[in-house]
């Protein structure tokens, strides 16, 4: 008896069902960068702080002075929030007698970009 081979037209010869992936997929070490910031982000209160920090633009400092009567939150309550954000690396502090100014880490931004921005697929021709 003959073996005999069914082959599909149009069908990856390696036996692929689908095209491959645009860009490759995330190394661990990523992927867990990538979760903790995503983590720092899944609450509105600090989006909402990211968003007012970040808005002052590259070199911009915010006091959390600013800050704090922008919600209806007690100020210790928005430190825990801004530490947060600091130990996801998306944000910067320093101390100046009594307060406390933040900025935006331009380069984390960057990246958290870079990965939200999908490549678009290739036009084809008509």
């Amino acid at each position: 008896m003959s073996k005999q081979e069914l082959v599909v037209i149009g069908q990856d010869p390696a036996g692929s069902c689908c095209g491959g992936v645009a860009s490759a997929p995330l190394d661990d070490e990523r992927a867990t960068e990538l979760a903790k910031v995503f983590k720092a982000l899944g609450d509105p209160v600090r989006l909402r702080l990211l968003s007012m920090i970040a808005s002052r633009g590259q070199g911009g400092e915010v006091c959390v002075c600013e800050l704090t009567p922008a919600f209806d939150l007690a100020q210790p309550t928005i430190s825990h929030h801004l530490k947060l954000l600091r130990q996801a690396g998306l944000i910067d502090c320093e101390r100046r007698g009594t307060w406390v100014y933040y900025w935006a880490l331009p380069d984390a931004l960057d990246r958290l970009a870079d990965f939200l921005v999908t490549p678009k697929p290739a036009a084809t021709p008509a």
